[in-house]
């Protein structure tokens, strides 16, 4: 799963041999079985994470015990926590397989020095901040204004290649509705 990782990075940046060894020499591959926790709250984070196979998500839980998805990481996406990475203050989430999955693990010190030595890395990890701070904004707005169907249809619009992987209730907590919200959406939608 390196080599997946590597074609990864050759997919989006050109890479020379010596940058590929050098990447390969920091990065560790981390299998996790299904409901395998990679973050556990609490915990500082102190990798950078990429999701070469499998399917992870990240939440909280608060004091109800109520579960709240702040997102899911599927193949070729990054994972972890950046807040507890920059800061060094532990962790408010977790993160846990939905699938057996495998990661590959860069720490903190490691990715800062190849992102120095590999400019193109850099580039590409400052466009994937990029779009993930576009994605979190976007998010907040739909959260904000609009309906729990028209969440639900952005939703699979948006994540057609995992949303058959997830189970309702998981998407319902992502969402912020109930279950039974969620089946009423659904049954609706097949109505029409």
């Amino acid at each position: 799963m390196l080599d997946y990782f590597i074609n990864y990075l050759k997919e989006k940046i050109t890479l020379s041999e010596h940058e590929i060894e050098l990447i390969k020499s920091v990065a560790v591959l981390k299998r996790l079985q299904k409901r395998q926790y990679l973050l556990q709250e609490g915990d500082v984070w102190k990798y950078n994470a990429f999701v070469s196979g499998g399917l992870v998500k990240t939440f909280s839980v608060d004091s109800k015990g109520q579960e709240h998805i702040m997102n899911f990481s599927a193949e070729n996406y990054w994972t972890g926590d950046r807040e507890s990475l920059t800061s060094g203050n532990p962790s408010e989430f977790n993160i846990v397989a939905l699938e057996n999955s495998e990661i590959i693990l860069i720490t903190k010190d490691d990715f800062i020095s190849i992102c120095q030595k590999i400019p193109q890395l850099n580039n590409l990890v400052n466009e994937i901040l990029q779009r993930s701070f576009l994605v979190s904004q976007k998010r907040i707005h739909a959260n904000i204004s609009l309906s729990a169907e028209e969440k639900y249809q952005d939703f699979i619009q948006k994540n057609p290649l995992i949303v058959n992987r997830i189970p309702q209730h998981m998407i319902a907590s992502y969402l912020g509705v109930s279950p039974e919200t969620l089946s009423r959406i659904r049954t609706q939608s097949t109505k029409k």
